[in-house]
């Protein structure tokens, strides 16, 4: 569950995502500005690492900010993936559109599952 998130000026990744991967702490590049959550509250990164995303057919380099914090998603991709990757998000209808080698490819969320974060975070 990955927000797409306009807003937002940094790729961050979460717990989960972390140990998923079967990611380590000394994978961690050193990263000490402090972030802001959505909550207000200033959240102390763990530090950093550059992981391949794919979305459809592209296959790009994001530096994500590791972040020992809840949260339902188990990433946030922002600005500076969209930018890189020349998207154009419609969060209405939950779809990530850019071009791929000439085509138009689309990536699409699940309603039912955004709500279910909704619920998630209120909750927490």
């Amino acid at each position: 569950m990955v927000l797409a998130d306009q807003g937002s000026g940094a790729e961050i990744m979460y717990p989960d995502l972390f140990k998923g991967l079967k990611l380590r702490p000394e994978d961690l590049a050193c990263y000490d500005s402090p972030l802001i959550g959505f909550d207000g509250k200033i959240v102390f990164p763990k530090g950093q690492i550059r992981l391949p995303v794919q979305a459809g057919s592209e296959i790009m380099e994001v530096n994500f900010i590791m972040v020992d914090a809840y949260s339902p998603y188990t990433a946030i991709v922002a600005r500076p993936w969209l930018y890189a990757i020349e998207a154009v998000s419609f969060t209405l209808h939950l779809k990530v559109k850019y071009l791929s080698r000439d085509q138009v490819e689309e990536l699409v969320g699940s309603q039912s599952m955004a709500r279910q974060c909704l619920v998630a975070a209120i909750r927490h």
